[in-house]
């Protein structure tokens, strides 16, 4: 495989899986370049979400096609934003006000332990009965005021404890090793690698 389509829109997505698949000599396209629309997001988990999104775009283009769907779930409040994360505050997505609503929702609350949730899905064809479907966690707690200016998201809320950084204060190198996102890419990397 030398070429698959990225189901994203996501600018931020988009920058890191391509950063994490260079070294195999992998093109990634993302779909509004082949003039794909993006998936609907009904399901209630990231792997449906992911399965979706994946289906969508290998139809659509032909071509082979990865899929993630990730999101935070803060443990006080029962798992969410969790699959609602990009859209928390309602349309149009905005970080901005997301990052607002959950320090809102956080705001007289000591347990502010979280963790990023990341279902990544290959699919080979459109009709792939046998997808790759790998999933990654990366575990920390919520701030109550945003810091760093990289990243995207929740990054500026989320900090990795071992670290002292949050999402926002890393490299992209770093964030990328550590993250949900690298860690459910380098599993299905393997995955991958073990079926050809």
């Amino acid at each position: 495989m030398n070429k698959l389509v990225l189901a994203s829109g996501n600018a931020g997505k988009i920058r890191e899986i391509g950063e994490l698949l260079a070294p195999l000599a992998i093109e990634v396209i993302p779909q509004a370049a082949l003039a794909i629309d993006e998936a609907e997001e009904p399901h209630d988990t990231f792997v449906e979400n992911a399965l979706a999104k994946a289906r969508h775009a290998a139809r659509r283009s032909g071509l082979p096609a990865l899929a993630d769907d990730s999101g935070i779930c803060v443990r006080a409040l029962g798992g969410e934003p969790g699959v609602h994360s990009a859209r928390y505050a309602g349309e149009p997505k905005s970080d901005q006000r997301n990052n607002d609503r959950l320090l809102a929702a956080l705001e007289s609350v000591a347990d502010r332990r979280a963790h990023y949730c990341c279902v990544m899905v290959l699919m080979r064809h459109g009709a792939d009965p046998q997808p790759l479907i790998a999933e990654g966690e990366w575990h920390g707690e919520i701030l109550r005021a945003p810091r760093g200016d990289g990243g995207f998201g929740y990054d500026p809320l989320f900090l990795d404890p071992e670290l002292g950084l949050t999402g926002a204060e890393l490299t992209l190198e770093r964030k990328n090793a550590i993250s949900h996102r690298g860690r459910a890419l380098t599993q299905l990397l393997e995955r991958l690698r073990g079926t050809q």
